[in-house]
């Protein structure tokens, strides 16, 4: 049951749970987000792959960022332009989460969406073709560990709200299966990926610390909307890391 409310959370995929799932069994969902993530990751490979018969690979780079945008159902776009409308100028903590609760996306939120899509395309661009599909099933599994880890590792920043069920039921053994699996499947990429997916997994968790601890400072803590953002900044960071990795011979381990 935690796994069906980790599809129907994270994605778009319609999923029928017929009895209502309890707060703890929500909150335990955690453990399946990667998981989660490499179903995300095998459509997008499996997308990448039939296109690349029939179209340049930038139209394709600009269809799997749609493909994704529609397989996610855009929430984790809304909570980080929620978060960017948030951080703008210079505010309390309360008017900060006042922000956060409009339903209007403000200019801030617009432009950081924006930026965020133009880095993500431009990146796809520059990922060496031989690693394109092991790069697109690894990036969605880190990323969702990423959001277990700010999740386990961060204060909440409210007493009310969805992500008070996952903060008050993730604990060492939701993120242990989490991080279990996902360098499992860095390990069972490694032909392909070499030690990209183990470099790759470092840098998120070095990246993503970082970050948490800055909108803990903003926010109190961390929300919803900021978990999105987590989860869209360590898609970019992943993708930028990857070409880090693969135009340096020593960090690839070729």
């Amino acid at each position: 049951m935690s796994f069906l409310a980790a599809l129907q959370f994270l994605t778009s995929i319609p999923v029928k749970i017929k009895r209502e799932l309890t707060p703890q069994q929500v909150g335990r969902a955690t453990a399946w987000f990667p998981v989660v993530g490499l179903i995300i990751g095998g459509m997008l490979a499996l997308f990448n792959w039939l296109l690349d018969f029939i179209l340049p690979q930038s139209v394709t780079n600009a269809l799997l960022i749609v493909a994704l945008v529609l397989i996610t159902g855009a929430m984790h776009l809304d909570g980080f332009a929620d978060t960017c409308d948030g951080l703008a100028g210079y505010k309390t903590v309360e008017e900060r989460w006042k922000v956060m609760r409009d339903s209007r996306t403000g200019a801030f939120g617009v432009v950081g969406v924006v930026l965020l899509l133009l880095v993500k395309y431009v990146s796809l661009n520059n990922i060496p073709a031989d690693v394109m599909l092991p790069a697109l099933i690894f990036m969605p599994v880190v990323t969702r560990w990423a959001m277990v880890y700010a999740v386990f590792a961060f204060p909440y920043a409210r007493p009310e709200g969805l992500g008070t069920a996952y903060k008050q039921a993730t604990r060492w053994p939701q993120f242990t299966i989490a991080s279990v699996f996902t360098l499992t499947i860095a390990a069972a990429l490694y032909p392909l990926f070499s030690v990209a997916g183990f470099v790759t997994f470092g840098g998120i968790f070095f990246v993503i610390s970082l970050l948490a601890l800055y909108f803990k400072n903003k926010f109190a803590g961390l929300t919803g909307d900021t978990y999105g953002a987590i989860n869209e900044s360590a898609e970019v960071m992943a993708l930028i890391l990857i070409i880090i990795i693969y135009s340096n011979t020593s960090l690839r381990g070729a």
